[in-house]
């Protein structure tokens, strides 16, 4: 569904991304993970069409990106950015019917608004619906740009940072329903992430990023290991199973010897 080849992303003379290599098949969730500045964001952004990348190529569906016109990319690929940007004073069930822009006339139709209303109750959303999303906090706010995302229903998600600023009620429901949606709808999901328990428990495969380069691929078990965790992140980790739930925990940071 979704391939990066050797994408490179350089600002000013500074190389963000440097020869990336990626697959996400329908159906599967993908993780991207790795410390801040590793160019998770970026990646995403490339694949968007939001940034340019300066060397490799993104297919979708076999398909150079640079080939779909900019509405037939929207409605392909659901994008939900790290920050809400500015506050719109639009209410919450306007900004989610936002999502159907790509594939409505000049007025919403009736599946249009059945969609807007399926993805307000599989969200949980009706109690903001009629409020207005720049009264909402930034956790709602986030939740409000997921549901505007699956209403839009690309066949690739982008999600990058989907459950920043959310309580743990709510980080466990978005990536619930981000996992049941992608088997249900075989849609790819690729997803930018620092929670990397949320990450080992609902991904088929995780992708590790330093310095805009892929360090370690795989099933969560070969990924989140303490020698990665310690080359990456620079911490020592320990890492295990719960009720077959993964979780990592730092115990110190890697000792800079002079």
């Amino acid at each position: 569904m979704l391939e990066v080849v050797a994408l490179e992303y350089r600002y000013a003379e500074a190389p963000v991304l440097q020869g990336v290599d990626l697959t996400v098949a329908a159906g599967e969730v993908v993780s991207l993970v790795g410390p801040n500045g590793s160019g998770k964001s970026t990646l995403l952004k490339c694949i968007n069409r939001i940034l340019k990348p300066t060397g490799g190529r993104v297919l979708l569906e076999g398909r150079p990106i640079t080939d779909y016109p900019r509405r037939e990319l929207a409605r392909a690929a659901a994008y939900v950015p790290q920050q809400s940007g500015p506050a719109m004073s639009l209410p919450v069930i306007d900004m989610i019917g936002l999502g159907r822009a790509p594939h409505r006339g000049y007025a919403s139709s009736r599946r249009d608004n059945d969609i807007v209303m399926e993805v307000i109750e599989r969200l949980g959303l009706q109690p903001l619906a009629f409020r207005l999303f720049g009264e909402l906090s930034g956790g709602e706010r986030q939740r409000v740009l997921i549901a505007r995302a699956f209403a839009q229903e690309g066949r690739v998600m982008l999600l990058d940072e989907p459950t920043n600023a959310l309580d743990l009620r709510h980080q466990l429901e978005t990536m619930t329903t981000v996992r049941s949606i992608a088997s249900e709808r075989g849609i790819a999901a690729l997803i930018a992430i620092h929670d990397l328990a949320l990450a080992g428990r609902f991904s088929d495969r995780l992708i590790m990023l330093a310095d805009g380069r892929v360090r370690a691929h795989g099933i969560w078990n070969e990924v989140l290991v303490p020698a990665h965790l310690e080359a990456v992140y620079g911490v020592s980790a320990v890492v295990g199973t719960d009720q077959n739930l993964p979780y990592v925990i730092p115990t110190s940071r890697k000792r800079v010897l002079p």
